[in-house]
């Protein structure tokens, strides 16, 4: 059966997408099962104790039902206080000061200080470097965190 225009236009913007893009559904939340290879080998390795994190971006629609903008969302990024651990360096969580283990690992929530790490930007977003000792609380649901910015 052939595609009607509207799956056509649908599956060329899939395509489009960058990799940080196609992790988020519908634009939206973050989907940790699709944050794959392509996605992770196109960003730098976070060297030493560093810890690379893709900040948490929150809803685009409030309960009152209104559309927030892209500026408006970026603006929520930035001031965020919790992400999603991409990568960790090779020495983070080593020697003395972590006699107990690490903090975090991949996959993990976390949340950190407001001012915390170096943030750069991708094709699709921005992504946040943070030390180590950072890293504040492991957070078990980012959604059950009242964000107020």
């Amino acid at each position: 059966m052939a595609k009607t225009a509207l799956e056509q236009k649908w599956a060329t913007e899939e395509s489009e997408k960058t990799p940080l893009e196609k992790v988020y559904d519908e634009g939206i939340e973050l989907d940790p099962t699709k944050v794959g290879e392509d996605l992770l080998e196109s960003l730098p390795e976070p060297t030493g104790w560093r810890i690379m994190i893709l900040p948490f971006r929150g809803q685009r629609k409030t309960k009152g039902g209104i559309e927030l903008t892209d500026e408006t969302l970026g603006r929520q990024s930035l001031a965020t206080v919790l992400g999603y651990v991409l990568k960790v360096g090779p020495l983070a969580y080593s020697g003395e000061r972590f006699s107990t283990g690490s903090w975090c690992e991949e996959g993990d929530w976390v949340m950190f200080g407001r001012y915390a790490g170096s943030r750069f930007q991708i094709e699709g977003g921005e992504i946040k470097i943070l030390n180590d000792d950072e890293i504040i609380a492991r957070v078990p649901n980012p959604e059950a965190i009242l964000h107020q910015f």
